[in-house]
């Protein structure tokens, strides 16, 4: 989970309130079904301490990737649409929503990137498309950017380019370093009870859903700590906008507004327009109605705009 807190306040309150938003949200319920008993698992042959993946279906190949501290049940409803025509590869990030952690306080997202590209590879996909959801959709920009022969679309769901960003456009990856220590801090500081309470605040400000509210819960409280302590440092302070100008890969960015309580419509085009400027032919989406999980949301929505993404 990640990326844009829904609170009708100033930029600050949003920022904060996702800050700890981030430091937060994933484990152990599932949103929809269980994988069914056609699931299989990815290729025998990979084997990764960074992620596990689930693939059902069959057709042409589509990955969804979480966010920060979500279980890949988060896209469960949409892989059992998808399956019927497509091969779907849910992605799950070690570490998050139970699923273990071996590498302490080391580097999150770029070996994360690493192992899509190998992933990619040894199953023979032929240039798939890539949803990411928050700092998946992070994740999926800069795979498009570091291979983009692998990749053949990109739909970044509320994900910027730049996180930090939203403390104003004056901040870098340099002075977002303090903030980024910080937000990891108080990730690893909480108690068990203090660290619920603020899951489910911020879950509240995250989706209006209310069983996805539950799940984002239990998913942080059964993910690993320093893995969501080096996920956020890495999240903050990673810019992916650099090297949006050389991109060639198809992006769609879609992002979330919500007039009851999220993000005002106004600011949110601002930003999304701002920080993915440079990125030639991005195809941006506001989704009304809803807050940073737009799947769980406006799922109808949604359905309809990866349907559009898939098939241009």
């Amino acid at each position: 989970m990640m990326f844009m807190s829904r609170h009708g306040g100033g930029r600050a309150l949003r920022v904060f309130a996702l800050a700890s938003a981030i430091a937060v949200g994933a484990g152990a319920i599932a949103l929809a079904t269980r994988a069914d008993a056609a699931a299989i698992q990815a290729p025998a042959a990979f084997v990764s301490d960074r992620l596990s993946v689930e693939v059902v279906g069959s057709g042409p190949d589509v990955i969804l990737i979480p966010g920060l501290a979500s279980s890949r049940e988060v896209w469960r409803a949409e892989a059992e649409r998808l399956k019927a025509t497509h091969r779907v590869h849910l992605v799950q990030l070690a570490g998050f929503a139970g699923e273990p952690w071996t590498h302490g306080d080391g580097a999150f997202v770029e070996p994360v990137v690493d192992e899509l590209a190998r992933y990619v590879r040894e199953a023979g996909l032929e240039r798939p498309a890539v949803v990411g959801h928050s700092m998946g959709g992070l994740t999926a920009v800069l795979l498009a950017q570091a291979h983009p022969g692998l990749v053949g679309r990109v739909m970044s769901v509320d994900s910027l380019p730049f996180f930090s960003a939203m403390f104003g456009p004056q901040v870098t990856a340099g002075n977002a370093r303090p903030f980024a220590a910080q937000a990891a801090a108080g990730i690893l500081a909480a108690d068990e009870a203090s660290f619920r309470a603020q899951q489910a605040q911020t879950a509240t400000g995250m989706v209006r859903d209310p069983a996805t509210r539950e799940a984002m819960v239990e998913w942080s409280m059964a993910s690993d700590r320093q893995a969501m302590a080096a996920a956020i440092r890495d999240v903050m302070t990673t810019d992916a906008r650099p090297g949006l100008a050389a991109m060639t890969t198809p992006v769609w960015a879609l992002y979330a507004s919500d007039a009851d309580g999220g993000a005002p419509a106004a600011g949110a085009d601002a930003l999304w327009s701002r920080e993915y400027a440079a990125l030639p032919g991005v195809k941006l989406v506001r989704v009304d109605g809803s807050r940073h999980f737009i799947m769980a949301d406006q799922p109808a929505r949604f359905a309809e705009l990866v349907d559009q993404f898939l098939a241009d």
